[in-house]
């Protein structure tokens, strides 16, 4: 088995969403179908942790739509946004404290006849996961995938972990479209990577697009 057919075991992501953001770059994500398998290779993701982060869907304390935020770590918190379209996370931190990573972009490595099926008109033709909606889109992922266990080997969603990249191959900047602390750089991506979504700046415009 390579370093990029291991599941990820729950204690390496059971840590802070800053540090668990880091991780996940370079790891890959593969979903599994009655249609076929596909295969991201995450190059970009936002951090969130709980009450102490205004832009945080735990902010306000626990819901029933961010229960999965709450832990335990390893599992996809998946939710629906502007009545349209799917973002999903990875959750982190302890069982009961509630922090999350947003996947933002990915490199198709496997699967890509099945992205351009489901994405016609995305852009990169099937080679790239471009933007949260996208990369959902890509990898066939909906309402029923909330909650499902990234760890568990047999699972129809998993993270497949892969060797930490050096720091000077990660960059960093304020995370993207958020309504509440706009500044705080807390997206990071691959230096690079053709799968990097354009940087919009969130604020009072856009009070609405709050992600987790």
């Amino acid at each position: 088995m390579t370093e990029q057919d291991r599941v990820f075991s729950r204690a390496e992501l059971a840590i802070d969403p800053i540090d668990l953001a880091h991780r996940l770059l370079g790891s890959v994500l593969e979903s599994r179908g009655e249609q076929g398998t596909v295969r991201i290779r995450l190059a970009e993701v936002e951090a969130y942790r709980g009450q102490d982060d205004p832009a945080s869907h735990c902010y306000r304390g626990r819901t029933p739509r961010n229960d999965v935020m709450w832990g335990p770590a390893g599992h996809l918190y998946v939710y629906f946004v502007y009545g349209m379209h799917f973002c999903a996370n990875v959750v982190g931190t302890t069982d009961g404290v509630p922090g999350a990573v947003l996947l933002r972009a990915g490199e198709v490595l496997s699967g890509a006849e099945l992205v351009r099926a489901r994405r016609p008109t995305a852009r990169g033709g099937g080679a790239v996961a471009k933007g949260p909606a996208v990369l959902t889109s890509a990898l066939g992922l909906g309402r029923e995938h909330n909650g499902v266990d990234l760890v568990d080997p047999a699972s129809p969603v998993r993270l497949l972990a892969a060797p930490a990249l050096p720091p000077e191959r990660i960059r960093s900047g304020p995370r993207v479209g958020v309504a509440a602390a706009v500044e705080v750089p807390w997206r990071f991506w691959i230096d690079g990577s053709p799968a990097v979504s354009a940087y919009r700046r969130g604020g009072r415009v856009r009070p609405r697009n709050s992600v987790a």
